[in-house]
């Protein structure tokens, strides 16, 4: 990234220090905004990225540890690790700058600073911050990025790094809109065939008659149609990766056929006596619950065992806490770009709205949602009011739990969202109601980030 392209936060107690600052940086950078309470940092990054944090290591204010700039480093590596942070500290405290430096800051500037050196601090930060996309570009050159921050996606990421380079049949569960078809590249991309092909089909969109012949191929004269030989999805898939998607919707006859394959390793083109030898590395991919899949009336048990070998589910978005977030600036991002607008930032209530809708079509339904706000705005600004969800899903006012999950988080949540909505936000009347006190209830409210 090019210094006139960033957006930089500075952040000092020192009115001074704020002035200099802005007034070299605003001339060179994109947008530079300066903040002088510490306490503020939290709103400012949620509700614009910035490239770069210049971060004051002393403030008025006592924090416990007795290292203020630590402190908010931690938090904003928490909440921003794709931010980088410069801390500024004075001569005397430069141990606690390296100290700074081994818990993540990009580097430090002493005080007083040479306006030559911040410069090039920040020119270089932007560079590697450039040749490190680059690079990751080039590791997953054919993937499109999965965004997500929350212990759920990250349980399914630990699952997928191990997976990912064994040859064992993979069955991906969750939601319609949860991304199941990004998993499943990501799987091959990250796999020892990743440079052979990875082919994709629904099969729960295929007729019975057009099953075998897209699947397994057919020779010439095999049907009316049928003019000449063609390779099935299987043979185009060999050495590489095959992906089922909607696998939960195959007939038991359909089933039958499939295992058969999986059981040889060989397919048979319709219209042919001769089988072919077959190599691939098999992804399955459904939304039908896994109770469904265990009644044997519906589907084949010795199918799931062959295609099922680790299943990984994906969460639905209402379950991904801070990843609404991030998906929102990359979406949003994405969309400015595609529609030539300028970059945009949201306004306090605007992820707010979002986090208390339900999502029932999952990431694929906030694309929409967001994508229409990017169209229909006026100004850069995303406001609460640019938000329509769509009529064709389920929408709440507030995040529902399913009434199936029996998981701690979500039963509190679930209860914080009902008691806040009953008192219209009164933090005081919720508590009381609660069982707690106003500082649990405040803490609960940052945990879920409510």
């Amino acid at each position: 990234m090019v210094l006139k392209n960033a957006s930089i936060l500075v952040i000092d107690d020192d009115a001074d220090v704020l002035t200099a600052l802005r007034l070299l940086l605003k001339p060179l950078v994109k947008n530079v905004v300066t903040e002088k309470n510490p306490n503020n940092i939290i709103a400012q990054i949620e509700k614009t990225h910035y490239n770069i944090i210049i971060l004051d290591m002393n403030f008025t204010a006592i924090v416990n540890t007795g290292n203020e700039g630590i402190f908010w480093l931690n938090k904003i590596q928490k909440l921003k690790p794709d931010t980088s942070v410069i801390l500024m500290t004075a001569y005397a405290d430069i141990d606690l700058a390296i100290r700074g430096l081994k818990e993540g800051a990009s580097d430090f500037l002493m005080k007083p600073w040479k306006n030559e050196k911040i410069i090039e601090t920040i020119k270089t930060i932007l560079s590697q911050k450039t040749s490190n996309n680059k690079k990751q570009k080039t590791l997953n050159s054919n993937t499109v990025e999965i965004i997500g921050e929350s212990d759920a996606m990250q349980d399914v990421f630990v699952k997928l790094k191990k997976v990912a380079p064994t040859d064992a049949n993979v069955l991906i569960l969750g939601e319609n809109g949860t991304g199941k078809d990004l998993i499943a590249r990501a799987l091959h991309e990250n796999s020892n065939r990743k440079d052979k092909p990875f082919i994709k089909v629904d099969v729960g969109a295929l007729t019975s008659s057009l099953f075998e012949s897209e699947l397994f191929g057919y020779k010439k004269g095999a049907f009316t149609d049928a003019h000449e030989d063609r390779e099935g999805r299987f043979e185009a898939a060999n050495g590489g990766t095959l992906f089922l998607d909607e696998i939960g919707n195959i007939t038991l006859g359909q089933q039958v056929r499939l295992l058969t394959v999986l059981q040889n390793r060989q397919v048979t083109p319709l219209g042919s006596n001769e089988s072919i030898d077959i190599d691939i590395r098999l992804i399955c991919a459904t939304n039908v619950e896994p109770k469904t899949l265990a009644d044997e009336s519906k589907f084949r048990k010795d199918l799931i065992y062959r295609i099922n070998t680790v299943d990984i589910i994906i969460p639905p978005l209402r379950r991904r806490g801070t990843d609404i977030t991030e998906l929102s600036r990359h979406f949003v991002s994405m969309y400015a770009e595609k529609y030539n607008k300028n970059p945009f930032t949201f306004d306090t209530g605007f992820i707010s709205k979002l986090k208390k809708h339900d999502f029932p079509g999952n990431v694929r339904e906030l694309q929409y949602v967001l994508e229409r706000a990017v169209i229909m705005t006026d100004g850069n600004v995303l406001k609460t009011d640019d938000l329509v969800f769509s009529s064709i899903e389920r929408s709440t006012t507030t995040k529902s739990i399913e009434t199936t999950s029996l998981n701690l988080d979500d039963i509190e949540k679930n209860a914080i969202l009902t008691v806040l909505e009953k008192h219209k936000g009164n933090v005081s009347k919720s508590a009381k109601e609660l069982g707690i006190t106003r500082a649990a209830l405040y803490r609960r409210l940052e945990k879920y980030e409510l």
